[in-house]
């Protein structure tokens, strides 16, 4: 079953388009969702949750469609944006205590747990907390109601790496526990190398790919060289590349190996895959990023 079905998501700003973005994420699995500052993954969440409503395009939570069922569905989500901010005279316990009332499924000793494993001292004030903090408290609220679709938005922003990897497990353990699903946004790559199964990638607000983790990274290939082997039938082929006096490497559709033959080859990650896509050029040279569009747009309206 689809946790999480987009069809088709569309939303205009001057200068900035999101534009078609279409993916499933099924039960039982964590989607890295990937794209540079700009590209529109955070236009794409907010979209997809009618925070910002759009210009086209269906969203499906457990099947049934979002926009007509949100006060249903709502329960079902946990979700954690980057950049919430709290009150910061506030202790995290008075927080907690308003945000629980929303919850029919609030599970207060899953959410002991996670004050525990991210050392959290809920009787501090929240201008106490460092941003990583912050980030760890969002999260301690979305993983206590028992959500079966959790949302995250630059979730292991800010966290060093020791917490980063103990979140990942944490990540782990929710889907192993059965019937949730995950989807975080992240410019951390090296974290969905450790968790993902699922990778979306968007560009300049379009849809890249997105395929399970093994199919995305098949669709690629890192070739090197000498400079003199860079024929121009190869350079048109090539998503992206790098050269110097000394040679070049760059990234190639699996589809034209063929044109690799004499070459190094060999299977790139998904942050060499995300850098030589970028290497095309910058998405949208002169228009504004999403980020700016989207306030140009909240303005306006």
């Amino acid at each position: 079953m689809d946790v999480l079905s987009v069809n088709g998501l569309t939303k205009r700003y001057p200068g900035f388009e999101l534009h078609d973005i279409s993916f499933t994420l099924e039960a039982g699995y964590i989607m890295g969702f990937i794209g540079r500052n700009g590209a529109g993954k955070t236009t794409t969440i907010k979209t997809m949750l009618d925070l910002v409503r759009p210009d086209a395009g269906e969203v499906s939570v457990l099947g049934k469609d979002y926009r007509s069922h949100q006060l249903e569905l709502k329960p079902f989500i946990g979700l954690a944006l980057g950049g919430v901010t709290y009150y910061p005279q506030m202790r995290l316990s008075r927080i907690t205590d308003v945000f629980r009332r929303f919850y029919e499924t609030w599970d207060d000793a899953a959410y002991r747990r996670y004050l525990d494993l991210f050392e959290l001292d809920e009787h501090k004030k929240v201008e106490q907390l460092s941003q990583g903090m912050k980030v760890k408290y969002g999260l301690a609220l979305a993983l206590s109601h028992d959500a079966k679709l959790l949302i995250l938005d630059e979730p292991t922003s800010g966290l060093d790496p020791v917490s980063r990897d103990d979140l990942l497990d944490v990540f782990r353990e929710v889907i192993e526990e059965g019937g949730r699903s995950i989807l975080f946004s992240t410019q951390i790559t090296s974290d969905l190398d450790k968790c993902a199964d699922f990778i979306t990638y968007i560009r300049g607000g379009r849809l890249v790919a997105s395929a399970d983790s093994e199919t995305f990274l098949a669709s690629y290939l890192l070739v090197a060289g000498r400079k003199d082997q860079l024929s121009p039938d190869l350079e048109r082929a090539l998503i992206g590349y790098k050269a110097t006096d000394l040679g070049f490497t760059g990234l190639l559709g699996a589809a034209d190996r063929a044109l690799a033959e004499g070459l190094e080859i060999s299977r790139p990650d998904i942050e060499q895959v995300m850098v030589y896509h970028e290497r095309r050029g910058p998405a949208g040279r002169g228009e504004r990023t999403s980020e700016e569009a989207s306030n140009a747009g909240e303005a306006d309206e």
